[in-house]
């Protein structure tokens, strides 16, 4: 057995996806119910609340566990008291490149790797899914607007994420044991070229606007909190060299490049219409 947590994300719902189809047996652990592939079993839970999660943990081999909540090691100590030996966490390419402004996830990294538990730790560079901020306004308006318009990023897929999670999971012992892998995508694409490949998914243009830099601050701390709205921006607008260069990693594991944002665009472009 295999638990999810985070199994209505972007990430995780693809990675219940899969492993469904591979006939694995999964739990998906979310707040609240969701569609589900046939014989998946669903447990509500909250990664907050760790003594929520013991039902869900019974039985299972291997966890894959979101940064959420405030008490990883809560977390960790229920995994492995219910019998887990192998968990795979979702972190942040930011723990590596900015740890003074990432020390959130980066106390879930601690935590996995005093665990005694088998350990990899998956560090995503931006989704190609945060796009879906534009949806809105991509659909009322066909207008998209970013700062730092053309300063690109690789950006990843999270189905990329979803299969490079699946493959660790399922391959126990040393291959990917206390491993720390970066993960993002093939190239670096500016929002600019993003609004232009929504657009071209679409087949109708989409406009990009470039906000200020205070304009962005604004509208972002209405949902993030002013450290992690500052390195962002700052990734956004003057990333380190380690943020530009695109990660081996998923090829390495899946045989295979990462996929390109305009592949996400085609395939997510419903919710854009």
């Amino acid at each position: 057995m295999i638990v999810v947590t985070g199994a209505t994300g972007n990430v995780g719902q693809e990675l219940v996806r899969i492993l469904a189809a591979g006939g694995e047996p999964v739990t998906a652990v979310s707040r609240r119910p969701a569609p589900l592939p046939e014989g998946v079993r669903h447990h509500a839970a909250d990664l907050a609340e760790p003594q929520g999660l013991a039902p869900a943990l019974e039985g299972a081999g291997a966890l894959f566990l979101l940064v959420a909540g405030e008490d990883p090691q809560g977390v960790l100590e229920r995994a492995a008291a219910a019998g887990i030996r192998r968990v795979v966490l979702l972190s942040s390419q930011g723990v590596g490149t900015r740890p003074e402004v990432y020390a959130h996830p980066a106390r879930f990294e601690e935590a996995v790797r005093r665990s005694g538990l088998e350990w990899t730790i998956l560090r995503s560079g931006g989704l190609n899914s945060n796009a879906y901020a534009w949806a809105d306004s991509i659909r009322t308006q066909r207008t998209a607007a970013a700062p730092f318009g053309d300063v690109g990023l690789p950006t990843i897929d999270p189905a990329d994420i979803a299969e490079v999670a699946a493959a660790v999971l399922r391959e126990p012992g040393p291959g990917h044991a206390g491993r720390t892998y970066e993960l993002n995508g093939p190239a670096p694409v500016s929002p600019r070229e993003r609004a232009e490949a929504i657009g071209a998914a679409l087949g109708e243009p989409v406009r990009f606007v470039e906000q200020t830099r205070e304009e962005a601050r604004a509208q972002m701390l209405t949902f993030m909190p002013e450290p992690v709205v500052e390195g962002t921006l700052g990734i956004l607008g003057e990333p380190l060299p380690a943020e530009l260069e695109p990660s081996p990693a998923v090829r390495e594991i899946l045989g295979r490049a990462p996929r390109p944002f305009a592949d996400w665009a085609a395939r997510s472009a419903p919710a854009f219409r």
